[in-house]
């Protein structure tokens, strides 16, 4: 293609333009080769004609088509040159609002100088895991390629980021930072990644300052490697800094600020821990306002401050260690401030000693004052031979209390950099990293000195190493695609390196020069013009011998060799260091001594090829000041080689930072500044790389996609789509240079894609047209059969209504005569009768007027009379008062006279002494009455001060009185205490109220008074000042009788002590005579076994004893409804607070009752038979009389021990009443000290407990007198037959026959008994007293535990007693010191503070009362529920004891005691039973080792009902631990097989279901009515009737949630990768969407060979496959509803945010391919009639999005009907839609700007939320609707499969 061809009419081009760089035109008449000017057109339709070079024929740049423009890569741009990328960006930035473009491997990102919505959470995780090249252009997808290449080439990478001051660099690192932080977020719970974001803050405090051009200038460099483990999770991080600025602390430009640190501690100078630093605000300090403005306008800096100490503790940076640097921080800021004066002489200086700045700085520091003045001053000069100490000048100590300031800033900047270092080390094994850098981009300005050198070389570096990687890619790429190539000519600053760094380079030449002794930067820079004039990267300036220019790759920048001496030298007098060093501070001693064994950091990565050793960026210090110190060149050069080798190491990824423009305005674009930066950072630079070769790249797919239009029909055939590709490219393409086949791609030179292009539109616009032609031919033919149709209707309908008029018109003519005539003789009538009523209208009104006319005349006439009569009464009353002013002006003209005179007379009279002596006599009087009154006052004041103390008592025994009537209250339970207490706390402040005020009316009168004094007695301060001592004495007294009263209250505290230690010591000796009494008893019983040796006795059945004891004993009882009773009378004896603790014991009681009570039954049944064969056998036995004489001789001994007992028990009684008096005095003094009587009313209870049981023992002592007196009756009746007869009659059970094999058996058991029990050989036959015994003694020790908790109980109350004495005296102490306080205070004061004090402690007090009976009411309910529970279950107990009972009653085999029960078969009720032993083989079979397949053909959920049915049968046996162990082991058998198969959808669905099922049925047979109501009554036989699993239902239900979570989260996972393929990418409708040209990033190296691309059909295979999964294992249908409306919300979000992150994607094809897939989704949901979930109305926002991307977008119209149909879209998400529009053919039209705007406009009131994307990890809650079964537990069959033969049905 000629050139005439690509300069043809109507063709755009751009020329260069001063304002703009370059400016659009368009060609006006073709261009032909040799004519000097093109005749162009301008955007403003100006004609401008353009002169061209003939002899370079150097012809204007061309313009890219349309169709090209806003493209996300720029190398996908037909025509690559400067204009072109600039124009690109413009349009992004501005129209778009797209501040991220791709330059080939380059993210080019422009600063907005606004917040964007593009840095959430969501938007990380919708870049996560994509390929770099399908989302639009973002540092997280730069930051997502170094991640994956990390993990997929196992190799380390670094991210470049480079761009002059304020162009976002530190921003963008911090973003790419925290994108690491996110997605490669460490495993363990170390938080690394918190760590390594928490250093950003840090940094950018002691780093980052306000510049002219940036808020957040970061001034120093720095390189962070993010370590990662073979896992790729964050494990540690290592940070490395370049070239901080020192000079900012000393010195700032205008309009800048300092470090923000300095600003930051200023702020925050009034908090507390602050004061010692003695900042003010930072307009006082030197270092901190030479910028002007010290503030930033939107930046807290004291919120800021809080932040960076967040970050320091996060850190691990301790408290104290903060504080330290704190300190150093100010120390700088006071060393600046130090004023040093200058000496006449000139040639010294010195520093006041009184400088309060100096004496912080040292004192922050901790260094002597004196040595830091002297050697501030002064220097030391070492020769040889001799040391000389020498004064320095003004301007000298300036420079060296400036170079120390620096020093000291630096050394803490690298401890900081070295101590985060620490924080994010790790000592784990590093795999790989990723680096960030952040390095200052090429500087210069109007002065540039040493820092923009060093700047300027380092970006040298970066670039060589840029260019060099790019051409490497380019050369890959080549290889890769089998395209022969040539060596590409880029531009190499290796000659300008060389410059720099080589032998007697400008670095050498600057260190050769500091090492002279006198060294200037004259003679350096002379040594630069000697030695490099010839050099073409070096220039001299003309007009300056001082400066020298180098030739950077980016532009010339003149350096000032002022300065550079200086700084490269970097010099600190060593003086002044050593006394830093000998500070007392560790920390700041610290900084300063030189690093003896440093240990560089070594970083290794995989692999021989990318193992890097990385050593520390600070250079180590040398032990001796003597030898060489390196300089600050030769340091930087050091760490910039080092930094070289770490990136040449790894793969890097640039990112360049555009500054738009100067002036900071958000979204203003700067072409001048922007083209600057463009050429600096080397974008241009690999756009000419790129287009040297062959920049434009298309797949053979797409290329086909795209130009089928241009393809014959014929080849359109053919199957191999490459060939095809060649042949056309061979027919439109003649020149074969432009293009080169690879192996899969067209590789084409600049322009010829706009070629191509111009050949599509071409094709296009002659489609077009013989498209229009045929089709407005036929609408004018349709146009013309439509009109003439027309014509024939209207003519007929026109003559119809001519004739219709002339008909209508002859009937309107004659019925017009009619009405004339009528009309006429009606409008005569009217004139006539209008006449006649006007005629008599004027008659009335004239007769009127002159009847009114005559009234007004007389009314005037009587008004007149009037007002003359008042006149003339004002005018007599007017000349009186004339007459009489007159008067009184000659009387007080008179009386003034007198006055004069008389006044002269007493002036005369007041000279002469007689008259002062009269009125000192009078003074004198007057002197003694103030006197007295003054002693009035003091005596009033003092009878004040008792009222008070009176009223304050008063009130606290009122208070008193209330806590006690509180106390009582709660006792009785009363209705409503919290009414009683506010009423009386209201009463109290009433009464308060009024003796404030009247207090208050004496303060008032003693005020006036007061005040009244103070004017008389003025001269009286002799006076006042004694009566001063006099009111100290009073205090002083008050303080005295103040200890008196302590000290009285010390010593009751003590009686009080010695008290308790009485009591307890009485209390011990109760249960010392308890203990003896018990074994008195058991010795007596002892006694008593022998008058049972006699064999015919007859005596009351044995269990006599045990019911009289047991009726008269309160805590045991045969019936459990009296325990009950006893219990819940015990709760309200006790109080409630001991009541959980007796609760337990009432328990235990109950259980050793109910043992006793079977033992009882047991041993009267044995007691009856035996009784029976003792009738039988007395008239046969003949009495024995030496055992009568003994049994005579033992009734005469236990009549003396009874007599013994009840002597003892009333004397234990006396001792009981006096210390229940003891203890209730004590009680009542412990009142009035404001303890609680809780602790005594308890132990009251307690002692009242212990008389019952001693009471208990008396009677139980006289049963046994009584059963002794029988015993004797019975043997003297064994003496003779007839009073045996009559004996045997009184025994109710004597009539009774007894079998000889029941005595027998009767005697084998009291045997078997007393095998079982103690020796009991010496007892009689049948054992009955001793069983009744050992009863009793087991209860006696029952009885003596109690008594031994009682008694710990005791100490421990008398523990609490103590403690709360302790706690009264402090809070006396607190009321000592609060009342001498108050005395100090004025009495108004005091009064004030009194009532403040009281309510406090009222209110305090109200609060506290109030938790204590919420806190009773909540225990009183707890154990009333556990009551009734525990008398269910003593009930039952009791039913099944009887039952047991009855049985064994009926037993014949007492041997044994063992019985075969024959079982009656039943039906199966529904219940299965198992063994304990079985429960781990059931989980088993049933839970964990169940595979679904296995139960298919079976009922749906079965395990759940085999569960329930287990469940059941537990419940049935009244077994709760059964219960609880198999739910517990159910729900840990599912939770273990969910975490085995947390990827298996069939599993996860199958117990699910289970689960879900399970839950119902515990639900369903519950019992509550509200379960039960679709149940049958069968089904109503299986609920359970003991337990109540309210709680397990809780905990299933919360099983069911994370088994519903865990589903939707393998289903997310398994339609994820599909969505965006399917919904967005799939071409659904053939040939409907077009391929645009790709750029560099299609080809990504993240990207992986082979299609994963999915279709639409594969998203509903998948579901159709949950959907069948779900049905097979019976889940709810309304679960099933919620898992697919869960999935359509995941489909929505993934896909809408994935369309508001790429352009390609935004456009009308795109739009009509997501109606469609959207339509199938709907059409499949309603196929399984899941229509009713809700699912169709979560893709709502997308369904509009869609609608979106295919409306019309021009008038306002349509902007209207946007905002009215996009009601679920944001206002943002329109906005980005439209942003991101982009027309894939040239017949389309762009979005306008001002169409968005008025978008804008529209939807400004819209209240919509700030995120962009929607949030795709939201879950719906889940509901799970109680679903009840109608299967029947009975006709459930167990399938052999299971393997639970160990089952039983019951």
């Amino acid at each position: 293609m000629g050139v005439g061809a690509m300069f043809a009419k109507c063709t755009k081009v751009w020329i260069p333009d001063p304002e703009e760089v370059w400016r659009s035109a368009e060609l006006t008449k073709d261009y032909r080769e040799g004519e000097k000017s093109l005749q162009l057109k301008l955007e403003d339709e100006t004609i401008q004609e353009y002169p061209i070079d003939v002899q370079n024929s150097q012809l204007p740049f061309l313009r890219n088509p349309d169709i090209l423009v806003g493209e996300n890569d720029l190398t996908a741009l037909s025509y690559l040159h400067e204009p072109a990328v600039l124009h690109n960006l413009k349009v992004r930035f501005l129209e778009s609002n797209h501040i991220y473009t791709y330059c080939g491997i380059v993210l080019v990102a422009i600063n907005p100088y606004e917040q964007l919505p593009i840095y959430g959470q969501d938007v990380i995780y919708a870049y996560s895991g994509q390929n770099v090249g399908d989302m639009d252009p973002h540092i997280f997808a730069v930051a997502e390629e170094a991640y994956k290449q990390m993990a997929r080439d196992e190799k380390n990478q670094s991210i470049i980021v480079s761009g002059e001051s304020g162009a976002g660099k530190t921003v963008s690192a911090k973003y790419a930072m925290r994108y690491f932080a996110t997605v490669g977020g460490s495993a363990s719970d170390t938080n690394i990644e918190e760590r390594v974001l928490a250093s950003s803050p840090i940094m950018e405090a002691i780093g980052n300052a306000k510049t002219t051009r940036n808020d957040n200038s970061s001034r120093f460099g720095k390189y962070i490697q993010i370590g990662f483990d073979k896992r790729y999770h964050i494990i540690g991080a290592n940070m490395r800094t370049y070239l901080l600025e020192k000079s900012r602390v000393v010195f700032q430009a205008d309009e800048e600020r300092n470090y923000h640190i300095f600003y930051q501690l200023c702020a925050a100078a009034s908090l507390p821990e602050f004061k010692e630093l003695a900042l003010t605000c930072a307009e006082d300090f030197f270092y901190t306002s030479q910028g002007g403005e010290t503030s930033i306008e939107g930046v807290d800096d004291a919120e800021d401050f809080g932040k960076t100490r967040q970050a320091f503790t996060l850190l691990g940076v301790r408290e104290s260690h903060q504080i330290s640097i704190f300190k150093i921080i100010a120390s700088i800021l006071h060393l600046g401030n130090v004023e040093i004066q200058a000496e006449r002489d000139g040639e010294s200086c010195s520093i006041s000693p009184q400088d309060e700045h100096l004496d912080n700085f040292c004192r922050l520091l901790g260094v002597e004052h004196s040595q830091m003045e002297h050697w501030l001053c002064h220097r030391k000069l070492v020769t040889t031979s001799e040391t000389y100490i020498k004064t320095m000048s003004l301007q000298q100590v300036v420079n060296a209390r400036n170079a120390l300031a620096k020093h000291i800033y630096a050394q803490l900047f690298s401890w900081i950099v070295g101590h985060i270092n620490k924080a994010l080390h790790t000592s784990l094994k590093q795999h790989s990293f990723i680096g960030v850098l952040d390095i200052y981009g090429f500087e210069t300005f109007e002065v540039n000195s040493f820092e923009q050198f060093c700047i300027n070389y380092a970006n040298e570096k970066l670039q060589q190493q840029f260019n060099s990687h790019v051409f490497k890619l380019e050369q890959e790429e080549y290889m890769k695609e089998q395209i022969p190539w040539t060596l590409i000519d880029f531009s190499d600053n290796q000659p300008c390196i060389d410059l720099i760094e080589a032998k007697l380079g400008i670095l050498d030449l600057l260190d050769e020069e500091c090492k002279v002794p006198k060294g200037t930067d004259q003679n350096w820079a002379q040594k630069l013009y000697d030695r490099h004039s010839s050099s073409q990267h070096f220039q001299k300036p003309r007009m300056s011998n001082t400066s020298f220019i180098v030739v950077h790759f980016a532009d010339k920048v003149e350096y000032h060799s002022d300065g550079f001496l200086e700084k490269n030298r970097d010099t600190v007098y060593e003086e002044q260091i050593n006394i830093l060093k000998a500070s007392k501070f560790p920390l700041v001693s610290d900084l300063f001594h030189d690093d003896k064994d440093p240990v560089p950091a070594t970083t290794t990565g995989k692999g021989s090829s990318s193992k890097i050793n990385i050593r520390s960026a600070r250079p180590l210090m040398k032990a001796s000041n003597k030898e060489h110190k390196k300089t600050v060149g030769h340091q930087f050069r050091t760490s910039l080689h080092l930094l070289m080798e770490t990136l040449n190491a790894t793969t890097p990824h640039y990112v360049r930072c555009i500054k738009p423009n100067d002036e900071k305005l958000p979204f203003h674009f700067d072409p001048r500044r922007a083209v600057q930066q463009l050429r600096a950072c080397g974008v241009l630079e690999t756009i000419r790389i790129s287009a040297a070769g062959y920049p434009s790249r298309w797949a053979y797919h797409d290329f086909f996609s795209r130009y089928r239009v241009l393809i014959k029909k014929g080849e359109l055939t053919n199957v191999d789509k490459k060939a095809t590709c060649k042949s056309v490219l061979e027919s439109l393409i003649k020149d074969p240079d432009k293009f080169q086949f690879g192996r899969t791609k067209i590789f084409f030179r600049a322009g010829q894609v706009a070629y191509l292009e111009k050949l599509r539109a071409d094709k296009f616009r002659a489609a077009t047209i013989m498209i229009q032609k045929t089709v407005r031919g036929w609408l004018q033919k349709v146009k013309y059969r439509r009109q003439k149709r027309a014509t024939l209707t209207l003519q007929r309908y026109c003559r119809g209504y001519l004739a219709r008029r002339l008909a209508e018109h002859l009937r309107r003519t004659r019925a017009a005569v009619v009405l004339q005539k009528q009309y006429r003789m009606h409008r005569a009538r009217l004139a006539y009768q209008r006449v006649h009523r006007a005629a008599v209208v004027i008659q009335a009104f004239t007769r009127g007027m002159f009847v009114r006319r005559i009234y007004h005349q007389v009314l005037m006439e009587h008004k007149t009379t009037i007002i003359q009569k008042h006149v003339r009464g004002w005018v007599a009353r007017r000349h009186f008062r004339r007459l009489r002013a007159a008067a009184i002006v000659i009387q007080c003209a008179f009386r003034r006279l007198k006055a004069k005179q008389e006044l002269k007379a007493l002036k005369i009279e007041a000279r002469s002494a007689q008259h002062l002596k009269r009125l000192n006599v009078g003074m004198e009087n007057k002197v003694v009455q103030l006197q007295r009154k003054i002693d009035d006052q003091n005596k009033e004041f003092k009878t004040l001060s008792e009222q008070l103390s009176v009223v304050t008592s008063t009130h606290t025994m009122e208070v008193e009185k209330l806590k006690k009537e509180l106390a009582q209250y709660q006792q009785s339970q009363s209705v409503d205490p919290r009414l009683e207490l506010q009423e009386e706390v209201e009463s109290l402040r009433t009464e308060l109220q009024k003796v404030h005020s009247e207090r208050k009316v004496l303060e008032d009168a003693h005020i006036r008074e007061k005040d009244e004094l103070r004017k008389r007695v003025a001269d009286l301060e002799h006076e006042n000042a004694l009566l001063k001592d006099e009111k100290e004495q009073l205090n002083n007294q008050i303080l005295c009788q103040s200890k008196d009263e302590f000290a009285q209250s010390s010593a009751k505290e003590n009686l009080m002590k010695k008290d308790l230690e009485e009591e307890r010591s009485r209390y011990q000796n109760l249960v010392k005579e308890y203990s003896r009494l018990e074994q008195r008893y058991d010795n007596l019983q002892d006694e008593m076994t022998i008058i049972k040796q006699t064999p015919g006795h007859r005596r009351n059945p044995s269990n006599q004893s045990s019911l009289e004891s047991d009726s008269n004993y309160p805590s045991i009882s045969t019936s459990e409804i009296g325990d009950t009773e006893d219990a819940l009378q015990q709760v309200d004896d006790i109080g409630l607070e001991k009541a959980a603790m007796d609760l337990t014991v009432f328990l235990k009681l109950q259980k050793r009752v109910r043992e006793l009570e079977q033992e009882r039954k047991k041993l009267q049944t044995q007691l009856e038979k035996r009784e029976q064969q003792d009738s039988k056998k007395v008239q046969v036995e003949l009495p024995k009389t030496d055992i009568d004489l003994d049994q005579d001789a033992d009734l005469a001994y236990n009549s003396l021990k009874r007599q013994e007992l009840e002597s003892e028990n009333k004397k234990l009684k006396n001792d009981l009443n006096e210390l229940r008096k003891a203890v209730a005095d004590q009680a009542m003094q412990n009142n009035s000290t404001h303890s609680s009587p809780d602790s005594y009313s308890l132990l009251l209870s307690q002692l009242r407990m212990a008389n019952e049981e001693l009471e208990v023992r008396k009677e139980e002592v006289l049963i046994l007198r009584t059963q002794i007196v029988s015993a004797d009756q019975r043997r003297l009746a064994g003496k003779s037959p007839e009073p045996n007869i009559d004996a045997r009659t009184s025994w109710p059970n004597s009539e009774k026959h007894v079998d000889q094999e029941d005595a027998i058996e009767a005697y084998h058991g009291v045997c078997q008994t007393n095998r079982k029990t103690e020796d009991w050989s010496y007892l009689n036959e049948d054992g009955e007293l001793g069983l009744a015994y050992q009863g009793l003694k087991q209860v006696a020790r029952l009885l003596e535990a109690q008594l031994q908790t009682q008694s710990r109980e005791h100490e421990e109350e008398v523990e609490c007693l103590k403690t709360q004495l302790e706690a009264l005296k402090e809070e006396m102490d607190k009321q000592q010191q609060t009342f001498c306080q108050t005395l100090l205070l004025s009495p108004e004061a005091q009064v004030e503070f009194g009532i403040q004090q009281e309510i406090s402690r009222l209110t305090n007090e109200n609060l506290d009362l109030k938790e204590l009976v919420e806190k009773l009411e909540k225990n009183e309910r707890k154990l009333k529920k556990q009551l009734k529970i525990y008398m269910k279950k003593v009930q039952d107990l009791e039913a099944a004891q009887a039952l047991a009972l009855a049985q064994s009653e009926r037993r014949h085999d007492e041997l044994t005691r063992q019985v075969t029960v024959q079982r009656k078969e039943k039906d199966f009720q529904g219940m299965l039973e198992y063994h304990k032993e079985d429960e781990a083989l059931l989980i088993r079979n049933l839970v964990t080792d169940l595979k679904p397949p296995t139960l298919s053909g079976t009922v749906p959920c079965l395990p759940a009902y085999i569960l329930y049915m287990c469940i059941r049968h537990a419940d049935y046996i009244n077994d709760d631990l059964k219960v609880h162990s198999l739910l517990t082991a159910t729900i840990n058998g599912i939770k273990k097989v969910l975490k085995k198969h947390n990827d298996d959808f069939e599993m996860t669905a199958f117990w699910l279901s289970n689960t879900c099922r399970l839950l119902h049925c515990l639900k369903q047979y519950s019992g509550d009515e509200g379960f039960m109501t679709q149940n049958t009554s069968k089904q109503n036989e299986h609920c359970l009737k003991n337990f109540d699993l309210t709680e397990y239902r809780q905990v299933m239900s919360d099983l069911s949630i994370q088994i519903y979570q865990q589903l939707i989260k393998i289903a997310e996972g398994a339609l994820q990768p599909m969505i965006v393929s399917a919904m967005l990418e799939n071409e659904s409708i053939q040939g409907l969407s077009g391929v645009k040209p790709a750029g560099y990033r299609k080809r990504s190296s993240s990207m992986v060979d082979g299609d994963n691309s999915y279709c639409l059909e594969a998203i509903i295979r998948q579901m159709n496959s949950f959907h069948a999964v779900m049905c097979d294992q019976g889940l709810d249908p309304e679960i099933i509803q919620q898992v697919f409306k869960q999935l359509f919300y995941m489909i929505n979000a993934v896909t809408l945010n994935n369309l508001l992150l790429r352009k390609d994607v935004c456009s009308w094809s795109t739009g009509m391919q997501l109606r469609y897939n959207i339509s199938q989704l709907e059409e499949w949901l309603r196929g399984r009639n899941l229509h009713q979930s809700g699912a169709v109305q979560t893709m709502e926002p997308l369904i509009q999005a869609a609608q979106l991307l295919q409306l019309k977008k021009k008038t306002p119209e349509d902007a209207e009907a946007i905002c009215s149909l996009c009601t679920s879209l944001s206002t943002q998400q329109i906005v980005k839609i439209l942003n991101l529009y982009t027309p894939l053919n040239e017949f389309e039209e762009r979005v306008t700007v001002a169409f968005i705007r008025t978008i804008q406009a529209q939807l400004q009131e819209r209240n919509d939320p700030q995120q962009l994307l929607l949030d795709s990890k939201h879950t719906f809650p889940v509901l799970f609707p109680f679903n009840p079964s109608s299967l029947i537990m009975d006709s459930i069959h167990i399938p052999a499969c299971l393997h639970l033969e160990f089952l039983n049905e019951v």
